[in-house]
């Protein structure tokens, strides 16, 4: 209990109960094998706490103590993808409107003036500043926060739900395929929404359970102070 609640990168108490009754309730349920920060196959995510079981079962657990984090991973591609288009013509329609308006915003850069850039921002027309800071917001929301459909699509785990504090729950806010466990007043987990079952390929499970089992050493040689280069001198002594 005490190694699991140090405050590591500058993570919350709150944050770390969340997974500590993750760890809890997915043993209690027959997951035998856990860790906590897990890094995914097929994908440059994490995952709070992973667990596997029997052979037949992977699941991965996403930790969030506030609206605001909940909401930052739970993206949909399709929409934003939608609204990006919607906001890169509009850009476009405006860009060759202020070309014409303002011809000193070009940048002779190259031999042909259909070919050379514009400092739109030199004007600092408002409407398009307004157009073009939302063009970056979307695009960085698209490649940054869709970790929960990224997850699902990748075929990462079989299960997947979120653990939240119970006041912090809606049923709307939950993605879709994921279950819910909400924390209760007496340090528990309560299971209020089951996720959708994801049929994984026999590999993706193996390597799952690769991976519980290097971050599991990874945190047993942090608790013992066992260090590389201890290794590789015994590796070294070994040859």
């Amino acid at each position: 209990m005490d190694s699991l609640t140090q405050n590591r990168r500058g993570e919350t108490a709150r944050h770390l109960r969340l997974k500590r009754l993750a760890l809890i309730w997915a043993q209690a349920h027959g997951y035998s094998a856990c860790a906590l920060e897990v890094s995914l196959p097929r994908c440059r995510y994490r995952a709070d706490v992973a667990a596997y079981r029997d052979l037949q079962c992977t699941a991965i657990f996403e930790c969030k103590q506030a609206l605001v984090d909940l909401r930052r991973d739970n993206g949909s591609t399709f929409a934003t993808e939608q609204r990006l288009d919607a906001v890169y013509r509009r850009r476009q329609i405006l860009e060759k409107h202020l070309r014409v308006h303002y011809p000193a915003l070009r940048i002779p850069e190259s031999l042909f003036a259909e070919f050379d850039s514009h400092n739109f921002e030199k004007i600092k027309h408002r409407g398009y500043s307004r157009l073009l800071r939302e063009f970056n917001a979307l695009q960085n929301r698209l490649f940054d926060c869709t970790k929960f459909e990224k997850l699902v699509r990748y075929l990462c785990a079989n299960l997947f739900f979120l653990v939240l504090p119970k006041e912090l729950f809606r049923e709307s806010e939950i993605p879709t395929g994921w279950g819910a466990l909400v924390e209760l007043s007496d340090n528990s987990l309560e299971l209020v929404q089951k996720g959708t079952w994801h049929d994984v390929p026999e590999r993706n499970r193996i390597e799952f359970l690769a991976r519980i089992a290097r971050a599991g050493t990874r945190a047993l040689n942090r608790e013992l102070e066992i260090t590389f280069d201890e290794v590789l001198a015994t590796r070294c002594r070994s040859c």
